[in-house]
């Protein structure tokens, strides 16, 4: 699980960064992400993280939550390297069901890379 800090809930958060944000994909995740700090770059808030599985993905909640729990625990792994003031939403795709955790794992690290998320890329 994420910190509290660290999760995305509202469904405004969500709806904001769905019409604003930088769209990234990969095979089985789509990741969009929105920087939420001030032009100054003063705040310094954390980064917060919110992952999407649709009915679409699977019709079998077992399936969903297990994807989910995957990906919150490759974003956990990964938090010491976020750039702070972003707000992520990751979109799982169908074909992320035959994904094991090291995949899912690497195509977050190249998804977050490539929307400049992750520090040091």
């Amino acid at each position: 699980m994420l910190p509290p800090a660290n999760r995305l809930r509202q469904s405004r958060d969500f709806t904001t960064i769905y019409q604003g944000g930088v769209r990234r994909s990969a095979r089985s995740l789509a990741l969009r992400a929105l920087q939420t700090r001030g032009a100054s770059g003063a705040s310094r808030q954390p980064t917060r993280i919110g992952v999407v599985v649709s009915q679409k993905v699977s019709k079998r909640a077992v399936d969903r939550n297990r994807i989910k729990r995957q990906i919150r625990s490759a974003c956990r792994q990964l938090l010491p390297s976020l750039v702070p003031g972003w707000s992520v939403v990751l979109v799982v795709r169908h074909s992320a069901l035959q994904c094991e955790y090291r995949e899912i794992l690497r195509e977050l690290k190249q998804l977050l890379a490539e929307a400049e998320v992750l520090s040091g890329h």
